[in-house]
């Protein structure tokens, strides 16, 4: 029943007017993105005609194609986790406001695969958008600077962490808010993380470590900015580590271990929450 909920959810996610509008907006930024890739290659190429030498100018081709990469790809974290909100944000609350799932539940339909189904449904959605909207990215660069990014795969599949992240506390946050309390919840979360995000890497750049560890508390409330940190390093060129950039946008230090276990379990307990809650809770 578990795969019926999620197949359903898969097919009337993609009908949404949400999703069609994200599609929309998505394509225009590739456009843009293509454009201004196309743009800063060229002008490079005007000012810079040899590019070769590994100390001669020639060095920093590697270096801007993987910046414009990773500022492509923190647009597509970005939009991602913004999807996953508000595509999700009302799946359980509306329907239990609108009695929707009166007509469901009665069936032979236990409410874990309810939950399990819709959370399974818009997973599937979101990391294909994900995945498509990255390869975009990626290609674009490959095909205007000429520089393929290392470990596409891993970045890809941390950004998918990060997504679905976010997905299941919207998930767990309508077995328990209405429509848009939810909303509001998982978003400003959103933000915390991000601002959380910006707030380290300042503070890596001052050496304030004050600011550091206010940055590792915000990224155990949720880490889903962190996950990005760590598939931007992955994703990086060799080039552009050298030079050993601090900026609040992407990583410049080797991602942890023990930081892609909690956030898988971060994850996971969120889903196992919203069931236990769900599961109890009156409609």
């Amino acid at each position: 029943m578990t795969w019926a909920v999620a197949r359903f959810t898969f097919r009337e996610a993609v009908r949404k007017k949400v999703l069609l509008g994200a599609l929309v907006l998505s394509v225009g930024f590739l456009v843009v993105y293509a454009l201004g890739a196309q743009l800063s290659y060229n002008d490079f190429a005007i000012h810079n005609p040899t590019m070769r030498g590994p100390a001669g100018v020639g060095s920093l081709k590697p270096v801007i194609a993987s910046a414009l990469s990773l500022a492509g790809l923190y647009v597509v974290n970005f939009l991602a986790g913004a999807l996953a909100i508000f595509t999700a944000v009302g799946t359980i609350a509306s329907e239990i406001d609108s009695g929707t799932l009166h007509a469901i539940l009665p069936k032979p339909i236990h409410r874990r695969d309810v939950v399990l189904g819709k959370w399974l449904g818009y997973a599937i959605m979101l990391v294909i958008y994900l995945a498509l909207m990255a390869t975009g990215v990626l290609l674009i660069i490959y095909v205007t600077w000429g520089q393929a990014q290392p470990q596409p795969l891993l970045g890809m599949a941390l950004m998918s962490l990060s997504t679905l992240l976010l997905l299941s506390l919207t998930i767990l946050g309508g077995t328990v808010f209405g429509v848009l309390a939810n909303g509001i919840v998982v978003f400003m979360l959103y933000g915390v993380g991000l601002m959380g995000g910006f707030v380290e890497q300042i503070g890596k750049l001052l050496s304030n470590d004050t600011m550091v560890n206010v940055g590792i508390v915000t990224s155990l409330i949720i880490p889903s900015d962190v996950l990005w940190k760590m598939a931007s390093y992955v994703m990086q060129s060799q080039a552009l580590l050298a030079q050993a950039v601090t900026t609040p946008f992407f990583g410049s230090s080797a991602p942890s271990s023990a930081m892609i276990v909690y956030a898988i379990v971060y994850t996971a307990v969120a889903v196992v929450l919203a069931v236990l809650i769900f599961n109890r809770r009156d409609l």
